[in-house]
């Protein structure tokens, strides 16, 4: 049993206590690895408010990147020393959704209450998203992390775990954008500058940034944005005059406010395609027209991780960060000591924060 230093929820929107736990060793097809840098991603917030339901205490943080220190039986394909990123994405490798080559939306992923983590009193502790890696250490299955380079900076890997791979992934695999389609993205935040970046990579015509923050329509812009407007109002009238009355062949929402969502099928043309990618509070509900939406051939389509598959799609995210052609480095708007677990939160939820991380001096 080793002692970790971790951020413990104790209390739904209380602030989180610094603290040593237990963790047991790593058991069959497990890894222990040692973090090195997480980011703060809005789902943390939204767990820690108790938007998602979950149990306390709790330990939050599933974008992050480390260092194997240990391996259970049973482990192919890591070994100590490796540099990994680690993801929420646990995967059986069974069920049909597996099977068919969706492991983020996996049946059986396993017990999300029974992980290895236990308060210094033998209290169960919640490892939330199968992660819980607002802590010096993670024990976790070993179909949630991938081997990454290790001259890749740790800071920079932690991103791709999620926000990334989730931008990315929406653009690319969920909404399919083909070369020459319009796009609009709601919320240019995290996930939005990479669904914006996945949307250029996909070979869009015009991708248009809608956001209620000036400054951060500007950064957009910086991330293959060719078009920014203004949230507030009546936007989709602007964004239809950009795109030639028309309207866009898919809009990806990245924002988690359920209200976006009733206005999201404004922006679309005919067979046009909605992409849930950011998720309101549980409870929150929208509200469309289905014969409108019907009478178009529009559709809405859900999308968890950007329906990716880590093992060939964090490789390939790599390779076009190191030959430059996406950005990681940019998207990192601060860096905080896990101590300062409270504060960067705060700065998140302030709405003007791309990616927060939390790096680790492991001494």
């Amino acid at each position: 049993m080793a002692k970790v230093k971790a951020a413990v929820c104790h209390a739904h929107g209380e602030p989180l206590v610094i603290e040593e736990i237990d963790m047991r060793s790593p058991e069959l097809g497990e890894i222990d690895v040692r973090i090195d840098a997480v980011a703060v991603c809005h789902s943390d917030v939204s767990l820690w408010q108790g938007g998602f339901g979950g149990p306390v205490p709790a330990v939050f943080g599933h974008e992050a990147a480390g260092t194997v220190v240990a391996v259970g039986p049973g482990v192919k394909g890591f070994a100590e020393g490796d540099s990994v990123a680690v993801t929420l994405i646990r995967a059986c490798g069974q069920c049909p959704s597996c099977g068919a080559g969706h492991p983020t939306v996996c049946e059986s992923p396993g017990d999300a209450f029974d992980g290895p983590l236990t308060t210094a009193s033998g209290e169960k502790i919640w490892q939330a998203l199968f992660t819980g890696a607002f802590a010096e250490r993670v024990v976790v299955d070993q179909s949630q992390a991938v081997k990454i380079p290790d001259d890749i900076p740790k800071d920079a890997a932690a991103l791709i775990s999620c926000g990334v791979i989730t931008g990315l992934g929406a653009a690319i695999n969920t909404a399919n954008i083909r070369p020459g389609q319009d796009v609009v993205v709601i919320g240019a935040g995290g996930v939005g500058l990479n669904a914006i970046q996945g949307a250029r990579i996909a070979g869009a015509r015009r991708i248009v940034a809608i956001d209620t923050n000036a400054d951060k329509l500007e950064a957009a812009k910086q991330f293959g944005a060719t078009h920014g407007v203004l949230g507030d109002g009546k936007p989709f009238r602007e964004v239809k005059k950009l795109l030639g009355g028309r309207g866009a062949d898919a809009v990806l929402v990245t924002v988690g406010v359920a209200s976006v969502y009733d206005l999201a099928p404004r922006y679309l043309a005919n067979r046009g395609k909605v992409v849930m990618v950011g998720m309101p509070h549980f409870g929150s509900n929208a509200s469309y027209s289905p014969f409108m939406m019907a009478d178009a051939g529009q559709s809405i389509l859900g999308t968890k991780m950007g329906d990716v598959v880590i093992k060939t799609d964090i490789p390939w995210i790599i390779d076009m960060y190191q030959q430059g052609r996406l950005k990681l480095d940019e998207l990192i708007s601060g860096r905080w000591s896990l101590d300062q677990i409270n504060e960067a939160m705060a700065d998140t939820m302030s709405g003007t924060a791309r990616r927060n991380v939390i790096v680790f001096d492991h001494g």
